[in-house]
């Protein structure tokens, strides 16, 4: 092979996007040392946004306190482009999943408020163009608690202010904008989702994610029911139907609270990253293009990194090889037209030791030999 481009996104937990593509171009290099090795970090939104966007965009870092999920003030950061006009924002880095312990996991009570902070401190700072990944969440509440730091007021049928988490979506009955942020209206906002997903239903975001995040299937229906009503309260105060907007289940609801109420454009985080990335050029003449991400499940062709790479691959007949440590459904995911699908995990192990990142580094680069070492006979 003269040409391998390696876009892999992190193993949440364990290793970043940039250690597994480091570890992959590895292996390639044991078997073909001579080849060009062209390592791209790579994420669908959700955890390494922030960093990916930054490096393209030479900004700086901001530092900050603001609230978690849980309403507990923690250290953060956003990034500011070189120009002072947009912010980069990573959902995950103030409210996001690996932030709260799995014990405290609630998204009946957990707050996305924290990232509305965010935003404030951002718009404050003069930027007015925002570009915001907001997988990874730990919440359910449609962006409510972002709305707030921002300044609407959510109340119920007796005009009392209402609190936080997604336990309140269904008691919202007016929403009151009188008093948000003024420098909203002249901001333009751009999410990268790392779902499809609608708002509501089957497919919305209580039912396929918020076990994830904590909820038992009681918490599931009434987070669901709290979505469907708090879309009709949409409808009847915006004029906007979001219930089966593909993206606005993303992230418990926040594409459709972003939509509903600041007018963004919601889009594919992959999507964002690889024209950000000018991927397309970086692929040309490749020989193949290694992704993967940590977990590959039927998620992975709902718009994950792995559907991202394979799309543009296919566009210029490269083949796509996905690695990941765990591997479900792989025949099915395979009909989308990947090459192959494969676990990095040679043997049945703990948890704790899948997790360990040099042990996954090692692993990661024994695959991708063995996979550099069985194409060789067909590329001498």
């Amino acid at each position: 092979m003269k040409k391998v481009v390696i876009a892999i996104d992190s193993f949440k937990g364990c290793l970043s996007s940039f250690e597994t593509g480091k570890a992959a171009a590895e292996g390639v290099k044991r078997v073909y040392p001579a080849c060009e090795v062209i390592q791209l970090p790579i994420a669908d939104g959700g955890e390494g946004i922030l960093n990916i966007l930054m490096s393209a965009a030479r900004g700086k870092y901001i530092r900050l306190t603001a609230h978690n999920p849980l309403m507990e003030i923690i250290e953060t950061q956003y990034g500011i482009s070189g120009d002072g006009k947009t912010a980069f924002i990573e959902m995950a880095t103030i409210s996001g999943l690996p932030l709260i312990p799995s014990e405290k996991r609630n998204p009946m009570i957990t707050t996305s408020y924290g990232t509305g902070e965010l935003i404030k401190d951002a718009l404050n700072k003069g930027c007015r163009q925002f570009i915001i990944g907001i997988g990874g969440s730990a919440t359910n509440d449609a962006g409510l608690g972002m709305l707030q730091a921002l300044g609407f007021r959510f109340l119920d049928n007796e005009n009392n202010i209402l609190g936080a988490g997604g336990r309140i979506m269904d008691k919202v009955a007016i929403i009151d904008m009188s008093h948000v942020h003024p420098d909203l209206k002249n901001s333009h906002f751009t999410i990268a989702c790392d779902v499809h997903n609608p708002f509501c239903g089957p497919n919305g975001a209580a039912c396929i994610f918020a076990s994830q995040k904590g909820a038992d299937p009681t918490m599931i229906q009434l987070l669901d029911k709290g979505m469907y009503s708090l879309a009709n309260v949409i409808l009847s105060t915006t004029g906007k139907d979001i219930t089966m907007i593909p993206g606005t289940g993303a992230a418990g609801g926040m594409g459709g609270g972003f939509l509903a109420f600041l007018d963004a454009t919601l889009k594919p985080g992959i999507q964002l990253l690889l024209e950000t990335l000018d991927f397309s050029n970086h692929i040309k003449n490749a020989d193949i293009i290694i992704t993967g991400e940590g977990k590959v499940d039927k998620q992975t062709i709902m718009g994950k990194v792995p559907s991202g790479i394979l799309s543009e691959a296919q566009k210029q007949n490269i083949p796509v090889v996905v690695i990941a440590g765990s591997v479900e459904n792989a025949e099915e995911i395979s009909k989308a037209g990947f090459q192959g699908i494969f676990s990095i995990t040679p043997a049945p192990i703990t948890l704790e030791k899948a997790m360990d990142a040099n042990y996954a580094k090692e692993n990661i680069t024994n695959l991708v030999s063995q996979l550099c070492r069985f194409i060789y006979p067909f590329t001498t």
